[in-house]
C-alpha cells in the first residue's frame, strides 16, 4: 500500500462528493444533518505509467500498483467535541491513518446549504483543527493520568513520559498541533504510540466549482484563504473541483483524458492528491519486475535494501543477502535486465543501500529452514 487518508471537513463541503469520485464510490451526499457516523472505505490504485512500460517490457503475466486507501468520516460541526451534531467519537476511525485530507468548502451553491451559514475557509479550518485538537487533549490527558500514577512508583523513564505528556497537553491546549511540538527520539516514541490526529501531515483541499477560479471574485478569495492556512503551518494545499471530479467519475481511462485535455487540465483531483501525499509523507517508489508480474512498492525515503525488502516478505528482510539494482531509466534505455546486466548498468548493493526513486530490484536473500 502507498498510504491511507483519512478525510475530514464540516458537513457539506463536498468530502462525500470528492470521496466518490476518487474512489468511483457511490456513498450519500446529502445535505446535513442527514449523514452517518460509519465510515465510508475505498482503495484505489495508484496511477504510475511505469508499472505499464515494464510489463511490456517483461511480458508480465499481471499489473500491480501500489494503493491509496481512504477513510471517509462523518462532517464534523463546532461543539463537536461536546456532542453537538454527531459527536465526535467517530474521528477514532482515522487515528490510523497517515495523513489528514481537510475538505474545505470553497464554492458558491445556495441549494447547498452552509452549516456556519456562509461560506468562511479561514472560520472553518478552524472549527475542525479546535475539534482534532480536543479529541487530542482527551486522550493525551488520558494517557497523562495513568501514566502519572504509574511514576509514583519512582521509575525514571515514566516520569520522564509525564513531563513529555503535561507538555504536550499545554500545546494543544495553546491551540498548536502535536505536530509541531518539539521532542527528542523517545518522546517521539511517546508521539507515535498515542497516534494524535494533529501529529499527522495534513494537507487542505480547497473544493472549488471550477478548477481553475478567476483571479478575481469570490471562490479566488476563498482559495487565497485555504492558502494563507495552510501555509501558517506548513501543510499542503490542493485544488479540487468535485463537481468536475464526479464527472470524470463517470468516464472511462480514454474519455477522461480527452476530458482533462479538453479543459486544460494536466492531471486529475485523485494524481494531485496522491502527489501531495507522497511528498507530505516523504515516499517514494522501487519496483520489481518479471515474468510474472511487474510490482510498485512504496517506502519511506531513507530506507535501506533489507527493509525494502521486508515490505515484499519479511523473510526477504530475514535472509537478505543482496540486491541487484537497475534505475529505471536505464532499465528502459537497456530494454532489458540482461541487455542491462550485459552493459554494466546492473549494481549489486549490500544492506546499507539506501534504496532511490524508480529502483528496479532483485533481492536475493536466504532464508534457514526451520527445526521440527
Amino acid at each position: 500500500m502507498g498510504f491511507s487518508c483519512g478525510i475530514v471537513g464540516l458537513p457539506n463541503v463536498g468530502k462525500s462528493t470528492i470521496f466518490n469520485a476518487l474512489t468511483a464510490s457511490k456513498v450519500s451526499a446529502e445535505n446535513y444533518p442527514f449523514t452517518t457516523i460509519e465510515p465510508n472505505v475505498g482503495i484505489v490504485d495508484v496511477p504510475d505509467k511505469r508499472i505499464r512500460t515494464l510489463a511490456g517490457m517483461d511480458k508480465s503475466e499481471k499489473e500491480i500498483y501500489t494503493t491509496l486507501r481512504f477513510v471517509d468520516i462523518a462532517g464534523l460541526v463546532r461543539g463537536a467535541s461536546k456532542g453537538e451534531g454527531l459527536g465526535n467519537k467517530f474521528l477514532s476511525h482515522i487515528r490510523e491513518v497517515d495523513a489528514i485530507a481537510c475538505v474545505v468548502r470553497c464554492f458558491v451553491n445556495r441549494d447547498v446549504v452552509h452549516v456556519e451559514g456562509d461560506t468562511d475557509p479561514a472560520r472553518d479550518i478552524g472549527i475542525i483543527n479546535t475539534e482534532l485538537l480536543l479529541a487530542d487533549l482527551e486522550v493525551v490527558e488520558k494517557r497523562l493520568d495513568r501514566t502519572a500514577k504509574a511514576a509514583k512508583g519512582g521509575s525514571k523513564k515514566l516520569m520522564e513520559e509525564a513531563d513529555f505528556l503535561k507538555r504536550l497537553s499545554l500545546h494543544l491546549s495553546g491551540g498548536e498541533k502535536a505536530i509541531s511540538i518539539r521532542r527528542g527520539p523517545e518522546e517521539d516514541l511517546v508521539l507515535r504510540e498515542l497516534n494524535l490526529l494533529t501529529s499527522k501531515p495534513t494537507m487542505y483541499v480547497a473544493n472549488m466549482s471550477e478548477e481553475k477560479p478567476a483571479e478575481t471574485g469570490k471562490e479566488a478569495a476563498y482559495l487565497e484563504q485555504v492558502g494563507a492556512e495552510a501555509s501558517k503551518e506548513g501543510a499542503g494545499i490542493v485544488v479540487i473541483s468535485g463537481k468536475l471530479e464526479a464527472e470524470l467519475a463517470e468516464l472511462d481511462a480514454k474519455e477522461r483524458a480527452e476530458y482533462l485535455k479538453e479543459l486544460g487540465i494536466e492531471r486529475s483531483g485523485l494524481d494531485k492528491m496522491i502527489e501531495k501525499g507522497y511528498r507530505l509523507l516523504d515516499l517514494l517508489t522501487f519496483f520489481t519486475s518479471g515474468p510474472k508480474e511487474a510490482h510498485a512498492w512504496t517506502v519511506v525515503k531513507g530506507t535501506k535494501a533489507p527493509q525494502a525488502a521486508g515490505r515484499i516478505h519479511s523473510d526477504f528482510e530475514q535472509g537478505f543477502i543482496k540486491a541487484e539494482i537497475i534505475s529505471y531509466d536505464d532499465y528502459i534505455r537497456a530494454g532489458s535486465e540482461a541487455a542491462a546486466r550485459d552493459q554494466g548498468l546492473l549494481r549489486i548493493e549490500g544492506k546499507d543501500y539506501v534504496v532511490q526513486e524508480g529502483d528496479v530490484v532483485h533481492f536475493r536473500f536466504n532464508v534457514a529452514p526451520k527445526k521440527t
